[in-house]
């Protein structure tokens, strides 16, 4: 059985809710490439992290949600080295990391109006463009 993931202060990801198996990896290896299984898929089912409020919980939702099995549990893989124990300590990491997002609150974008400078340059170019678009037509009415 794995350990608990702690996230931060009250946020875990418990051991009952992670589920791991080695497969074969496609990365590096040499000759040990067909015979050893270093590749680990690491399954997280999400319902039962802890400590996640509702809207953590949705941000978790939405940010997991490419990366669902058809039982709803996060697949996070990792074949980034040879040795297998590395290999699920780095899945741990990316589900620590995602968890991690999860919990910041994303800032409010405020709708803000441009400068009147940058409305004048804007436009300046606009001009800029348009006299050079001209100039090119009125040569090829001349032939």
């Amino acid at each position: 059985m794995t350990e608990p993931i702690r996230i931060a202060r009250g946020v875990l990801v418990p051991a009952a809710a992670l589920e791991w198996r080695a497969v074969r990896s496609s990365g590096p290896g040499g000759q040990n490439v067909n015979k050893v299984s270093s590749k680990v898929e690491l399954r997280v089912e999400l319902g039962v992290v802890t400590g996640l409020d509702p809207g953590a919980r949705a941000r978790l939702s939405a940010l997991a949600a490419s990366k669902l099995d058809s039982k709803g549990r996060l697949v996070v893989t990792s074949q980034r080295t040879r040795d297998q124990p590395r290999n699920l300590e780095d899945a741990r990491a990316k589900v620590q990391r995602l968890v991690e997002r999860a919990l910041r609150v994303p800032r409010p974008r405020r709708l803000t109006a441009p400068s009147r400078g940058a409305v004048e340059r804007r436009l300046k170019s606009k001009h800029v463009r348009g006299t050079v678009k001209r100039a090119r037509g009125t040569a090829s009415d001349e032939e």
